[in-house]
């Protein structure tokens, strides 16, 4: 599962809900992989995410980077880089995660993000900082599922595509 997370009126804040639109725009999947646009669902994303073997999250995050730097973050990493997030949906996704435990059914997790400009300012646009990191993270997300042996198929060239959830 390739899960996009965040609120797109909140500028940065939506990127990975960005780059999963532009993704189901440019590649094509196995049956097996889904493309999810979580939104802040937080807690809400239990049942979908505790039916993954493989869960891929996309987010922004605030790692005390530059804006526009990427992440990729796995296994003990995620707890602690998370808890210490300014969104509340980034602290409701992981007692989801950890609410897996419960079901005895938690995915392998890797949790891919862009250090963010701005996740305060009303706007569904992401600012040219983050906008520019999307086809470089698509690129991040592509080789995780290459290291999974999952297959997909460009159907398009990325820069022909917009990225636009709206």
């Amino acid at each position: 599962m390739i899960l996009g997370v965040g609120c797109v009126l909140f500028s940065d804040e939506g990127f990975g809900i960005h780059v999963v639109k532009k993704l189901e725009n440019v590649c094509e999947f196995p049956e097996n992989v889904s493309l999810v646009d979580g939104g802040v669902l937080g807690l809400n994303l239990l049942g979908v995410i505790s039916e993954a073997d493989h869960l891929i999250v996309v987010d922004a995050i605030r790692n005390n980077g530059k804006p526009g730097d990427l992440y990729r973050l796995e296994s003990d990493a995620i707890p602690n880089r998370i808890r210490a997030k300014n969104s509340l949906h980034q602290v409701d996704f992981l007692e989801a995660l950890t609410m897996c435990q419960a079901l005895d059914k938690v995915p392998e997790t890797v949790i891919l993000g862009v250090e963010p400009l701005d996740i305060e300012t009303l706007s569904i646009e992401l600012t040219p900082t983050t906008r520019v990191k999307i086809d470089q993270m698509i690129e991040m997300v592509l080789s995780e599922l290459d290291r999974l042996g999952v297959s997909f198929n460009r159907k398009e060239a990325m820069d022909n595509v917009s990225c636009n959830p709206i």
